[in-house]
């Protein structure tokens, strides 16, 4: 198949979309599936991996893989995130908490920096004891 063919925009694709962008706990394919089967009772989950695939190749959702599983993520503008060792939640970090990559130090040693993705690891502040 051709990479650019338009493809057909289904409602289990949309209801899937819907979903992602309703969450921010970065869920898995087998937690979207369950939240589609609640509008979509007869979605399969293969359905709901295909959809996945689709939406990641067209630059809709972002795929979280930390090579044991992968976590999907319908907020596809640069930011970080921080997976947390004890309960394997992910949480979205404030871009401007973060120092500044400074692309034009690299540009100057001949990188041409195109998309970063950063994860950072350890224990959340629910883990921690620490909730603010």
């Amino acid at each position: 198949m051709e990479k650019n063919v338009k493809r057909r925009n289904t409602q289990q694709r949309k209801v899937i979309l819907e979903i992602l962008r309703s969450t921010d706990i970065h869920p898995t394919a087998d937690w979207i599936y369950e939240k589609a089967r609640q509008v979509i009772p007869n979605i399969s989950l293969g359905t709901v991996y295909r959809n996945l695939k689709i939406l990641k190749d067209e630059g809709l959702i972002l795929e979280l893989n930390d090579g044991k599983q992968s976590r999907f993520d319908g907020r596809v503008d640069q930011h970080f995130h921080f997976k947390c060792l004890s309960c394997n939640s992910i949480y979205d970090i404030d871009n401007r908490k973060i120092v500044n990559i400074e692309h034009n130090d690299l540009r100057k040693e001949g990188y041409q920096v195109q998309s970063f993705d950063v994860v950072f690891s350890g224990i959340c502040p629910k883990c921690n004891g620490n909730q603010n």
